[in-house]
């Protein structure tokens, strides 16, 4: 078990110590990512070992809101893999209607709301699976939350997801780096421009669609 703690340090770049179960996440997640900007179905198994990884990452820095989150991912990693691959037929991108958007933004809000006071009392609730107070308790649901939703937008193959993905990869760039998760901060600066190129991407497939 000690090769999934992240004191179990694979190398070091500029005196930072990057543990295998961190490179791991890092490099699966780059992939995953990669290939959903291409719309190319490997992003859905590349994405589970990301998934995985990152699950007992953020265990052990009391990102519980991001720990959770990596389940539902995975809920999601089959669906969207049975979508894009498992029908007869190519899935289109497609784009939000307006009120759908508006719909998806008092989600976004109200679910981080609810999820930051619940993950905020969870040491409270369940002190001996959750010994320490989560970090940073709203910040991590607004990721939670942002990712869920942009989650299920890319398994539906909708632009819009890409908007979602820029947003929380700058919240998620901050966050990682005060909580001195250096080398998965720097993964979400990556993530930041292939969401982008992304966007770019599938832009251009939805006009000539």
């Amino acid at each position: 078990m000690d090769f999934f703690s992240i004191n179990h340090v694979a190398f070091r770049v500029l005196d930072y110590p990057i543990s295998y179960i961190e490179l791991i996440g890092t490099l699966f997640g780059l992939i995953s990512v990669y290939y959903a900007s291409r719309a190319n179905v490997l992003t859905w198994p590349t994405g589970i070992i990301n998934e995985i990884a990152l699950f007992v990452l953020f265990f052990q820095v009391q990102l519980y809101a991001d720990m959770l989150l990596q389940v539902f991912f995975l809920i999601v990693t089959i669906f969207g893999w049975y979508n894009w691959k498992m029908k007869t037929t190519e899935l289109p991108v497609s784009r939000l209607s307006n009120g759908a958007v508006a719909v998806y933004g008092i989600i976004l809000i109200a679910g981080t709301v609810l999820m930051g006071m619940m993950i905020s009392r969870v040491h409270h609730w369940l002190p001996a699976y959750f010994p320490l107070p989560a970090a940073y308790p709203y910040v991590d649901s607004f990721v939670m939350t942002a990712s869920i939703l942009a989650t299920l937008l890319l398994a539906k193959k909708q632009v819009d997801t890409w908007i979602l993905w820029i947003t929380l990869d700058v919240v998620s760039i901050v966050l990682y780096l005060i909580k001195g998760i250096y080398f998965l901060s720097l993964e979400y600066v990556i993530f930041l421009g292939l969401a982008y190129s992304g966007f770019i991407q599938w832009r251009k497939k939805l006009q000539y669609d």
